[in-house]
């Protein structure tokens, strides 16, 4: 710059800054404007878009895939081609020479002029580096893998004590029984005959909180016997089911967490003449109180309980459900009846009379499935009324009495 191009500049710049805006309030009236804005757009994405939810972060667990922040992604994806003993140039020499760069801009873009089009160099280096950061975001975003499952999921309360009350009834039930009370076991190797205390009581759950419950879930107690159940240990669960179950247990024994109105697998109450179905009334109770023994891999006469199909064709003794038949096996094994197919279910303790009643009625209804067969069925077996799906087709085995 010649000496008349830069008399010129600090003639229009003595100009420029004599009919200027003041930093009060003109400048600052103009950021706080421009802050507010922000403010609104992180508002409104964190209310109509929300940040994806993630299992905690748990170094036992090798399925979970570690994950920066979405502006940290560019260099999560840069140490991806700096492996192994080079971490250090993609995580050190780069970024430093980068923040280098800047702290020394001053000293070798010495141009006076601000227009951008006059600053051809420095606009082009920071595209390239902004491109760059975009691109390495972009990529690390679609190649990295989706998250592993991190157990079971819920958007309600209600659903996760659900959850929590499914994986305990397939998990826990039978060493510290549907409702944990305890007692002795039967039908656990290595642990016939042991007498668990009560886990429902106020001993339990008023001294020891979440995070305790979990850990003796995810460690186990060796020492007596319970052994881990979270997967970073050889077991089972990932930790959304152990957080589950814990919820589970802290909502339904703990008196003083209030439970939600929508209950977890609760079953409704029945009209008088309304038949039962599987889906809705019989399937939880199975649930709760056999699933835990009457599935894959336990001994149960190979009578699994998971699905409708496996209730009505499993077993030694199949079928151990006969639609309109008050002899059925399995009712008559719910009523503490010990006969071939097997002895009293379930085996520690009766189950709630109430309860006992409503699969009563499903098998003596036809043993309908799905809500509509149920509607279009009537008690002890009668014709079905005008509408909607007729139950499957049965052959009664006994001739019930009113």
């Amino acid at each position: 710059m010649d000496e008349e191009q830069k008399k010129a500049y600090l003639e229009k710049y003595h100009r420029m800054k004599e009919h200027g805006e003041k930093f009060y309030p003109d400048a600052i009236y103009k950021d706080l404007l421009v802050s507010f804005g922000i403010f609104l757009l992180l508002v409104g994405l964190a209310a109509f878009i929300g940040v994806a939810n993630e299992p905690r972060a748990d170094p036992s667990d090798s399925s979970y895939v570690p994950r920066p922040e979405w502006y940290f992604m560019f260099l999560f994806q840069m140490l991806k081609y700096f492996p192994g003993k080079l971490e250090w140039i993609g995580t050190a020499v780069i970024p430093g020479i980068a923040v280098l760069a800047l702290l020394l801009l001053p000293f070798y873009d010495r141009s006076p002029f601000r227009y951008w089009k006059k600053r051809k160099f420095a606009v082009i280096a920071m595209s390239v580096i902004v491109a760059g950061i975009a691109a390495l975001t972009i990529i690390a975003i679609v190649t990295t893998p989706p998250q592993a499952d991190a157990g079971a999921t819920a958007n309600t309360l209600g659903e996760q004590i659900a959850n929590g009350q499914d994986l305990y009834s397939i998990n826990c039930v039978q060493c510290h029984g549907p409702n944990g009370e305890g007692g002795e076991i039967k039908g656990v190797e290595g642990l016939e005959g042991r007498v668990i205390k009560p886990i429902n009581s106020q001993d339990e759950m008023y001294t020891r909180d979440d995070e305790t419950i979990f850990n003796i879930i995810n460690y186990g107690q060796p020492d007596q016997g319970m052994t881990p159940f979270g997967k970073g240990y050889g077991g089972p669960l990932l930790a959304g089911d152990i957080n589950s179950i814990v919820t589970f247990m802290r909502y339904t024994w703990d008196d003083r967490s209030q439970l939600p109105t929508e209950s977890a697998n609760a079953v409704p109450a029945l009209g008088p003449d309304q038949v039962p179905s599987y889906d809705v009334y019989v399937a939880p109770i199975f649930k709760r109180n056999c699933v835990s023994c009457h599935r894959p891999g336990q001994k149960n006469n190979n009578y699994t309980m998971g699905s409708y199909q496996e209730v009505m064709t499993t077993g030694d003794h199949a079928p151990n459900v006969k639609p309109f038949d008050l002899n059925s096996n399995l009712l008559l094994m719910l009523n503490r009846q010990k006969i071939e197919a097997g002895g009293p279910m379930p085996p520690t303790h009766p189950l709630d009379p109430n309860l006992i009643q409503i699969i009563a009625r499903w098998i003596m209804g036809g043993a309908p499935q799905t809500a509509d067969q149920a509607k279009s069925a009537t008690p002890l077996g009668g014709t079905p009324a005008p509408g909607g799906t007729p139950a499957p087709a049965a052959t009664p085995n006994a001739t019930p009495t009113p």
